[in-house]
């Protein structure tokens, strides 16, 4: 009796939106990023610009987008497999493929001109925390399954994004069960962003409270 009521206040409690950051704020852009160098075995990502040069073959030299599935299109060879490589990976498949057929003993070089391999992190009440990469627009729900969604202990109500902008850390609050009932708009997450899914207490405790519930049934009566 004592579990059966005690799990029935539980259940009458229900999560809900709080805290001392405002909900639905719509955030500004971030901050441009700052330049960095990147590292040596950087692996090259969808929508990266590269700057690919041929020993005196300007014609084949310039400036290519990989698309967003991951593949550059090169005069003559056509599309080929980049992302996931570093520079020194794709500059011997650019050399094996176009001395294959088309140049003698080319010689290739292959550098990142624009980046677009950044991550969002993603924290909190989540089934597997951590930074991810993101390449194009992103949102809220969208970093959220990237973490594998919410963990069962999760307040979907009380979801922060914290934001760097005008050199300032700002944050706004977001209702992630009333954006996935489309009654609240999903906001756009950008590289750099902050995701922090609130722990539900009232979750917890339902959850310590089954847990112990097949230990008390040894003394009920049958």
């Amino acid at each position: 009796m004592l579990v059966a009521l005690s799990g029935m206040a539980l259940a009458g409690c229900a999560d809900r939106r709080g805290g001392p950051i405002p909900y639905d704020v719509a955030l500004a852009a971030p901050d441009l990023p700052k330049p960095v160098a990147l590292e040596q075995n950087y692996r090259i990502a969808p929508l990266d610009t590269l700057t690919v040069k041929v020993f005196k073959m300007p014609d084949l030299s310039g400036d290519y987008e990989v698309d967003l599935t991951g593949n550059l299109s090169m005069p003559l060879i056509g599309s080929i497999p980049a992302a996931e490589l570093t520079t020194a990976e794709l500059d011997q498949r650019l050399t094996d493929r176009y001395g294959a057929k088309y140049l003698e003993h080319p010689d290739i070089t292959v550098g990142v001109k624009a980046s677009t391999r950044r991550s969002v992190t993603v924290d909190g009440a989540v089934k597997q925390s951590g930074s991810f990469a993101i390449a194009g627009p992103t949102t809220l729900i969208q970093a959220v399954a990237q973490a594998g969604g919410t963990a069962e202990d999760a307040n979907p109500r009380r979801v922060a994004i914290f934001r760097t902008v005008a050199g300032k850390r700002q944050a706004a609050a977001f209702d992630l069960t009333d954006i996935r009932r489309g009654k609240a708009e999903d906001p756009a997450i950008y590289p750099g962003d902050i995701v922090v899914v609130d722990g539900s207490s009232v979750k917890a405790a339902q959850k310590a409270l089954l847990q112990n519930i097949p230990l008390l049934s040894i003394f009920r009566p049958f």
